[in-house]
């Protein structure tokens, strides 16, 4: 594949593990579209690319899923096509079910799993006609079982899962692609900038986060699952067994989760 052709459209690229695939994809010759809500974040990333000729900002706010369709035409002009959809944009949670108000997981759910699917759903319809196109989708470990502290957050996650899994089986002869990446512990800001029970921000770092995995890292294995065109890859320490241990253990999982340390 000859990826200076290629154009990737990453959300969340401001910071954290979209801003490493900005880098890392940018580096390998695609053409990369940045979209987050800070703006001038956004312009720090793109200054910093390797080619950043090659690398053009496109502001977005996931919770305003009215603005799909445009964002959307929007993208598809400053490149004159996109071929992959890289959404990573979204926030956290660390807060107790019984401490959660309820706009708190509604926020969640709005940022998280309706915005992801308001831009899907307005790109979708360019993909089909152009007989291609490529979804990678960011959710999380947490996507696949639920943790204390993280109860809508996990939510949203699944949520995901069932959406693009379903879209994959009515897509597929479309030439839909869909690959789902599910991190575990990456050291970025996401806990920094997780809502709590009131819906402010945690503005602290969890000791996890602090020693996990390095975003460039991640970032590799996201580039590996993306040029493979893996349906689903799992990235992360020790954290990504769960999955196994919850699949074939299910009893034994339960146990682990009820004293496990998430914060």
């Amino acid at each position: 594949m000859n990826t200076s052709k290629e154009v990737i459209w990453i959300t969340g690229a401001s910071s954290g593990i979209g801003e490493a695939c900005v880098y890392l994809f940018n580096s390998k010759g695609y053409k990369v579209i940045l979209s987050a809500r800070n703006e001038k974040e956004l312009t720090r990333v793109k200054e910093a690319c390797s080619n950043p000729q090659n690398a053009k900002i496109l502001p977005l706010d996931l919770s305003q899923t009215d603005k799909a369709t445009e964002l959307v035409h929007e993208a598809v002009q400053l490149f004159g096509k996109v071929d992959i959809l890289f959404q990573n944009g979204g926030i956290s949670q660390r807060s107790l079910v019984t401490e959660t108000q309820l706009e708190v997981d509604r926020k969640l759910m709005e940022v998280n799993f309706f915005g992801t699917v308001a831009l899907t759903k307005a790109i979708l319809p360019y993909f089909i006609e152009n007989k291609k196109g490529h979804f990678g989708v960011v959710t999380s470990l947490v996507g696949k079982f639920g943790t204390p502290y993280r109860s809508s957050y996990a939510a949203s996650k699944h949520a995901l899962h069932g959406f693009f899994e379903s879209l994959r089986a009515e897509c597929y002869e479309d030439g839909i692609l869909v690959t789902m990446i599910c991190p575990g512990f990456i050291k970025t800001q996401v806990s920094v900038n997780a809502l709590t029970g009131d819906g402010t921000a945690l503005n602290q770092m969890d000791d996890a986060q602090a020693n996990g995995m390095e975003a460039k890292e991640c970032a590799e294995q996201i580039f590996s699952a993306i040029r493979k065109q893996k349906e689903e890859v799992l990235i992360g320490g020790k954290e990504i067994f769960g999955v196994y241990i919850k699949r074939f253990f299910p009893s034994l999982f339960t146990k682990y989760l009820k004293k496990a340390k998430v914060r």
